[in-house]
């Protein structure tokens, strides 16, 4: 072999190299697109459904404050009951 087909053949090798190292950079950036693209989804999944979890808390929590509302008069009218039928006695 001669010195131009030595230089052919390293020349070769090398576009070679270059194709298959752009190809594999391509690729592992598109990875880790389709990564942080799944990522951002699973994340506003969970934002979704945190907000969904804070707007049941907030519902439970009038609802609980509506009860001892309720308590509170229920014990004011057993206490007024109680003062009538001392009353009786």
């Amino acid at each position: 072999m001669s010195t131009t087909d030595w230089q052919e053949v390293i020349g070769v090798i090398g576009f070679f190299t270059l194709v298959t190292t752009v190809i594999t950079v391509t690729i592992w950036q598109l990875a880790a697109t389709w990564r942080a693209k799944a990522v951002l989804a699973r994340e506003n999944e969970y934002r979704a459904i945190a907000d969904k979890a804070v707007l049941f808390q907030e519902g439970a929590e009038r609802q609980l404050a509506e009860l001892g509302g309720r308590l509170a008069e229920v014990q004011t009218r057993l206490q007024s009951v109680e003062r009538i039928l001392k009353d009786v006695e």
